[in-house]
């Protein structure tokens, strides 16, 4: 995950030189939009590694209000899409 964190650390730095160079417009966008869905990604595969390990331990301990906190965080991120 740290490669692809900083993969899209370096778009984000392409994107600003791109928008202090002039770039045309469209050109950032399509940038912008690489950027989220690596981003997107990342979210994706550490939502999967939360269930598999914390999620599923607090379970297992007894904790059903994890539930509630995982409900949560799965909508922050269907409404950032």
């Amino acid at each position: 995950m740290s490669r692809r964190l900083n993969r899209i650390e370096g778009q984000v730095r392409g994107i600003k030189r791109m928008i202090e160079e002039g770039v045309y417009c469209d050109d950032v966008l399509n940038q912008i939009a690489s950027a989220q869905s690596a981003l997107t990604g990342v979210a994706k595969l550490l939502l999967e590694k939360h269930i598999r390990t914390c999620i599923k331990d607090q379970l297992i301990a007894g904790d059903e209000e994890v539930v509630a906190e995982l409900t949560k965080t799965i909508a922050r991120l269907i409404n950032k899409n």
